[in-house]
């Protein structure tokens, strides 16, 4: 059988066994690179690559039983009217709800059981967990999950994640074993299993005891009646609308956080710039959806920006051990030298396929137009007659890469991240593209000597963000990859990934870009895209970080002649992005990296370059304290 033959025959039949497992004989199942996900009636699997091998089956298997679990036992609906509001506790809620879905399929049917436990397997090996032993807070949903997932089936965490769940043990036995047994008694009851996990949330102190979701617990004990169920219909189908993988199991991992879904319905205040008072920005755009806590008057900026630092890579570390760092990522990239030839070379070859080419013909200089011959046979006295080639100039480009250097990164993530750019930037560089590398992290963890500040000053009320920015310039625009190609390493370097406040780092690395010459300018965002600073969130809403992100990215795409795109590592960014692509390994970087610049060079899905605005200032998201 020849491979593209068998890698049709797997399709077939996962999807089959899905729509089977899964009990809906109506779902769409395609195949394309990236993210797991289900969205209504259709579910998008990895595609299998020609070649497949078992550890890879059993990978596509697990995802597939992983979304037929959510089709078969997961009430969207009751989902999000149960949800908590703040994140942190979002991400645990999600997570225990989907260990109880895949509780619930492993108990029943044993193969199932072995393909999700493959599945948790291979991605907690992929995320680095095995290096994880102390209690990252990042870390916290999955290790709950894989609790979850052990005290209802009683299959251990794989050896991949025993470090990572260990490090949590600990704390969550002694802190929640009466919610633990709560969600055992209920496990097939997802509306007392949602309450059971309420509590887990609050014994953990991720929520306040007057969330919002706790108090609607409360008020569902009884039952509901046709119009609340009908009003969640209405809103889920609302939000559905909204949202790509409302259920994804980003990047097939079925470890990570049920989709956020967005909301509905967005109350636009006038964009900053109109009328001449405020320099263009992302507006103060704020959600109808109620947040505990959250003024409604208070808009995004820093508490102060003394002592944030924009610093080149080799200011951060020595030259030996930027060396050393530099050889272990080369030794990463040892497999993936063949990737970079073949993609420059195509890509190079789309590039030169949209220069237009047209001749001018009857000339009187140039090229001899030996078309036009015969009319001299006929009539000598014609004079001899000329063409040129006319060539359309393609568009210069600079493209910047911007990397999310926080702690959630960390491991497989980062290295994925650092080998990314580095493939990108040899591979537009031999395509005459000008390319800027940077980063993105904290000074501190939990607040730097802003917070210290805040606290001298007695606290105020909504102090804005709280820590210390590090922006990163590891490549810029008009230096030599040769030369900046040590400085990429720094991104392995142990101390070095922190906390993340993304919103910032756009705006940042979008004023860059304003700066240059070049005709089209491209922001490529590899991130995780999900905005963490404690600090700041503690003293502030918890949609904070959050809501800045959504409107800064919402304005570059709407208002900003920069186009704006994202590769998540590992994690789905979608929720964030109009165009983003998702890599779980190293070996999808080729074809999904491809695709995506290929689509950002297709000039004939835009129109003429827009006039630049001017550089978003530090009142951009909002008005200044």
């Amino acid at each position: 059988m020849r491979d593209d033959e068998a890698a049709s025959l797997v399709k077939r039949v996962t999807a089959a066994a899905l729509r089977a497992v899964g009990g809906r004989a109506d779902v769409g199942v395609t195949f394309a690179p990236g993210v797991a996900d289900v969205r209504g009636d259709r579910v998008r699997l990895p595609a299998p690559p020609s070649q497949i091998a078992a550890s890879e089956l059993a990978y596509l298997r697990g995802a597939a039983d992983a979304l037929a679990m959510l089709l078969r036992y997961h009430d969207t609906t009751l989902h999000h009217r149960r949800a908590p509001t703040a994140r942190p506790a979002r991400e645990v809620f999600d997570a225990v709800e989907r260990a109880r879905v895949q509780a619930i399929g492993s108990r029943r049917m044993t193969g199932v059981a072995a393909n999700i436990s493959a599945l948790i397997d291979q991605t907690c090996s992929l995320r680095g967990y095995q290096n994880a032993g102390e209690q990252d807070p990042a870390f916290l949903p999955d290790a709950l999950g894989l609790l979850i997932r052990e005290t209802l089936t009683g299959e251990p965490p794989p050896d991949s994640a025993s470090p990572m769940v260990d490090a949590w043990r600990a704390v969550v036995t002694e802190r929640c074993q009466s919610q633990f047994q709560r969600m055992t008694e209920s496990f097939g009851d997802q509306r007392a299993y949602a309450s059971a996990a309420a509590a887990l949330i609050h014994a953990l102190d991720l929520i306040d005891a007057d969330d919002p979701s706790l108090q609607q617990d409360a008020e569902d004990d009884g039952d509901e009646t046709p119009e609340d169920d009908q009003e969640d219909k209405q809103k889920a189908e609302g939000q559905e609308g909204r949202t790509e993988g409302t259920l994804a199991v980003e990047g097939s991992a079925g470890l990570d956080t049920l989709e956020p879904v967005p909301d509905a319905a967005v109350e636009e205040s006038p964009m900053p710039g109109e009328g001449g008072t405020t320099p263009a920005g992302p507006s103060a755009r704020r959600s109808r959806r109620p947040d505990p806590g959250d003024d409604q008057g208070i808009t995004y900026h820093p508490f102060t920006q003394s002592f944030d630092e924009v610093v080149p890579a080799s200011g951060l570390c020595d030259p030996e051990e930027l060396t050393r760092l530099r050889f272990q990522l080369d030794q990463q990239l040892a497999n993936l030298e063949g990737v970079v030839a073949r993609l420059a070379n195509r890509l190079q070859r789309r590039l030169l396929a949209k220069q237009t080419r047209a001749w001018e013909f009857d000339l009187e200089e140039g090229l001899l137009d030996a078309s036009r011959l015969a009319r001299v046979v006929v009539d000598p006295l014609r004079p001899l007659s000329f063409k040129r080639e006319r060539e359309t100039e393609f568009r210069d480009t600079v493209v910047t890469l911007l990397i999310d250097n926080s702690g959630s990164m960390r491991g497989r993530p980062i290295a994925v991240a650092a080998m990314s750019a580095d493939i990108l930037a040899r591979t537009l560089e031999r395509c005459g593209v000008k390319v800027e590398i940077l980063g993105f992290t904290t000074r501190a963890w939990k607040g730097g000597l802003s917070r210290e500040r805040w606290v001298s000053e007695g606290k105020p009320k909504n102090p804005g963000r709280l820590n210390d920015l590090r922006h990163i310039v590891y490549k810029e625009a008009d230096q030599p990859w040769r030369r900046a190609r040590r400085s990429l390493g720094l991104m392995l370097r142990e101390g070095l990934l922190k906390e993340n406040i993304d919103g910032e780092a756009l705006i940042w690395a979008h004023n860059r870009l304003i700066g240059r010459p070049e005709h089209r300018r491209v922001m490529m965002v590899i991130s995780d895209g999900a905005p963490v600073d404690d600090a700041t969130l503690s003293a502030n809403p918890g949609n904070y970080l959050e809501r800045h992100l959504r409107d800064v990215i919402e304005w570059i795409e709407t208002q900003s002649p920069v186009e704006l795109t994202a590769i998540g590592i590992g994690h789905d960014v979608t929720r964030y992005y109009r165009r983003a692509v998702t890599l779980v390994d190293a070996e999808e970087l080729g074809g999904t990296m491809l695709q995506n610049l290929t689509d950002l060079f297709d000039e004939d899905s835009r129109g003429a370059p827009a006039t630049p605005p001017p550089p978003i200032t530090g009142r951009r998201a909002g008005r200044a304290r």
